[in-house]
This record gives structure tokens, C-alpha cells and sequence, in this order.
């Protein structure tokens, strides 16, 4: 797909849309954990319902992105993903029974775990063959995220978070419009055909499967923060406005380190897993400044690290994917990557996280996180080592062609 074939609307359209998507997702991430707890639950009991999401994600995942790829269309996945969110939320913000409310997350998270990946794969495969990067258009994302969590955080208070369900609604409404406006994402693979056999080769890379398994160790800290930073900021004396400060912080500055990465970054295997090396310790360093943080403006400062922690990680995962795996099937390898941060790593964070919290507090918890961290780290540096023993392209068929 030439440049000049995609016009100027359509990709103002795709920030717009991640805009309003990354939007409504803010809210539920954000402010859901709060709700819940406003309504009775205790720590425990949000972090098995959270937990639910990554279970059902092992296997909503994987199915939503096979169908992806055979159908060679993203939008109409993230059309329905999207409605079966809106659906489900309207049913949970009814009741206040938790075995009710859990019972409908299951069915939440079937729609809900694809959306981060599929519109990933929308983008790049709106603007493979093009001069446009993935970063110039995922930061509108991060900036999404940013500026409706900071503006929700007022609204809430002033409402109550009883009334999140209205925030949450418009936003993901908004979301559904915008998604019907996009391309379907795969026009180019239409010329590819999809093989169940070829499907089976996104399994088969070692190296590709590796880095997956190492990201599972990075993601569960990060996933337990994200479900756990509200109620941590709540007990340090912060606000629901200080909670939406927390998000801004958290994604802001993720827009000039897409743009950045966008620009410097060497697209090649060796290259990518260095800086995921370098980017594991920094991950390291921030869960140690959470163990020992007094105060909820503490905390939002050192969110300001998940900007270039979760950000960077983020941007070059999503990068060292596109490389590894053949483009026909980048749905199913995107989807892979995406279970690195919410498969088995959130079933962990939900259980083992909200027990932890609620037993042994944030600090130790945190501590602990610090730890699991280091892990990935030394993990991360050994496999880089062995592509600088094998060569950058080891155990893939041929180079994939980066955006």
C-alpha cells in the first residue's frame, strides 16, 4: 500500500480512534478497582475477579486474533469485541452481587483482552508499505489514556464513583463509532492465503517463544501495580483527582518516547533486545521506589517512569513481534505478545497480588515485585547474548520487514 492511497482523513480518523479507545480503557483501568471497593469487595476478592481476565484471555486471545487473520479483517473483531464489552459493563454496573459481577467479567474479558492487540495490528497493517510509523500513531493512544483518566478524576468525584458506569459508557460508545469508520486493517494479507499449517510456524520460533516466557516475569509486577495503584493511593491519603493525576503520569510522557523510538530505534533483533534488557532494570529500580514511597505525590512522580518502562517495553515488543513473525499472521503473533501482559502473568498479579497486598502490604509487595523483576532481567541479557552468538536472525525463516 502506497502512501498517497491512504488519505490524510483516514489516518487523522486512525488517532482519533485510538484516542477514544485507549479513552475508555483508561476508565475502566483506572477507576474500576475503586468502584469495586466502594461497593464492599475487599482486596482479596478484587484480585481473583481481575484474575478472571487473564484466565479467559489464555484462550479469548488466541481465538479472536486466529479469526483475525483468516478473515483478514481487524475491524470487524474490534466492532464486536467492543459491543460485547458495552454490553456486559451495563449488566455489571446493575448489581452489586460479587458472584453475579464475576460471573459477567468472565464474559467481559472474552471481549475485552483482544482490544489492546487488534488495534495494534490495525495499525500496522494500515500502514505496512507506507513512510508512516507505529509510534506516530500509538502515542495518540498514550495520550488518550492520559488526558481522559486526568479529566474522569474530577468528574467521578463530583458524580461519585457509583456513577462510573457514565463516563465509562460514553467513552466506549464513542470508541464503537469511531472503530466503524476505520479500514478492516488487512487489506495486503489479503493476498497472502492463510494456512493452518503456516498458523502453527508463530508456535514453532524459539526465540520468539522465549521472549514471550521472559515477559510473563516482567509483566506480573506491572500488571498487580496497575490493579493495585489506586487502592495504594487511596491508603496513602490521595484522592479520586489524584488517582486520574496517577494515570496522566503514567501515560503522558509515553507519547515522546513512541516518537522517539519511532525515529532512533534500529529495527533489528540484537538492537531490540538489548534495549528490553536495559528497560528490565529500569523496571527493576521503579518497583524498588514503590516499595519505600510515603505519600501519594511520591507516587504519581514515580509513575512517571512507566512512561519509559512499560512504554519502551511496550513499543519494542510490539516491534520485535512484527519482525519474528511472518506478516500474514501478525494478529496471532501480536496476540501471543499480548498474553505476555495479560495471560498467566495476570492470573498471578490478580491472586498472588491481592493476597500479598492484603496480608503482607504494599511494601513487601512490592519488594517483591523488585525482585521477580531482576529475573527477567538476567533473562533478557542471556538471550541477547545468544543472538549475538547465533546471529540476530536466528530461528526465524527470514527478516521480517519492520514499520
Amino acid at each position: 500500500m502506497s502512501d498517497h492511497k491512504i488519505s490524510r482523513n483516514m489516518l487523522g480518523m486512525l488517532k482519533v480512534f485510538n484516542f477514544v479507545l485507549y479513552g475508555a480503557l483508561a476508565i475502566y483501568s483506572t477507576f474500576f478497582a475503586l468502584y469495586l471497593k466502594d461497593i464492599g469487595f475487599t482486596n482479596v476478592q478484587i484480585g481473583l475477579l481481575v484474575a478472571g481476565g487473564p484466565l479467559i484471555g489464555l484462550v479469548a486471545n488466541p481465538f479472536w486474533a486466529y479469526w483475525a487473520d483468516r478473515l483478514r479483517n481487524n475491524k470487524r473483531i474490534l466492532i464486536i469485541c467492543l459491543i460485547g464489552n458495552f454490553t456486559c459493563m451495563q449488566f455489571v454496573f446493575m448489581t452489586k452481587s460479587y458472584t453475579l459481577i464475576y460471573s459477567l467479567m468472565l464474559f467481559y474479558f472474552a471481549f475485552q483482552s483482544p482490544l489492546f492487540t487488534q488495534s495494534n495490528s490495525l495499525i500496522l497493517n494500515v500502514i505496512e508499505g507506507t513512510n508512516r510509523k507505529f509510534g506516530e500513531f500509538r502515542a495518540w493512544g498514550s495520550l488518550g489514556w492520559a488526558l481522559i483518566a486526568v479529566i474522569a478524576g474530577p468528574i467521578i468525584g463530583w458524580l461519585g464513583i457509583s456513577k462510573l458506569w457514565i463516563i465509562f459508557d460514553l467513552m466506549l460508545l464513542f470508541a464503537i463509532f469511531f472503530t466503524i469508520l476505520m479500514p478492516s486493517g488487512n487489506e495486503r494479507a489479503q493476498k497472502e492465503k492463510f494456512t493452518n499449517k503456516g498458523y502453527l510456524k508463530v508456535f514453532q520460533n524459539k526465540y520468539f517463544l522465549i521472549f514471550v516466557c521472559l515477559g510473563v516475569l516482567i509483566s506480573i509486577p506491572n500488571s498487580i501495580n496497575m490493579t493495585f495503584l489506586g487502592i495504594y493511593i487511596k491508603g496513602l491519603g490521595g484522592s479520586n483527582t489524584v488517582v486520574g493525576w496517577s494515570a496522566f503520569a503514567t501515560a503522558i510522557l509515553e507519547v515522546p518516547v513512541f516518537l522517539l523510538l519511532d525515529r532512533y530505534l534500529k529495527k533489528n533483533s540484537r538492537t531490540m533486545l538489548g534495549w528490553l534488557t536495559v528497560i528490565c532494570l529500569l523496571f527493576s529500580v521503579r518497583w524498588l521506589l514503590m516499595s519505600v514511597a510515603s505519600s501519594a505525590i511520591q507516587v504519581i512522580f514515580i509513575q512517571l517512569l512507566h512512561s519509559i518502562t512499560f512504554g519502551g517495553y511496550y513499543y519494542i515488543g510490539t516491534q520485535l513481534t512484527s519482525h519474528l513473525v511472518p506478516g500474514e499472521y501478525r494478529s496471532s503473533g501480536q496476540a501471543i505478545y499480548g498474553l505476555t501482559w495479560g495471560g498467566i502473568s495476570g492470573i498471578v498479579a490478580g491472586v498472588l497480588g491481592g493476597w500479598m497486598f492484603e496480608n503482607l502490604g504494599a511494601s513487601v509487595l512490592y519488594r517483591i515485585c523488585f525482585g521477580i523483576t531482576l529475573c527477567g532481567f538476567f533473562g533478557f541479557f542471556l538471550l541477547r547474548l545468544s543472538f549475538r552468538t547465533l546471529g540476530s536472525h536466528a530461528g526465524t525463516q527470514s527478516a521480517q520487514k519492520t514499520i
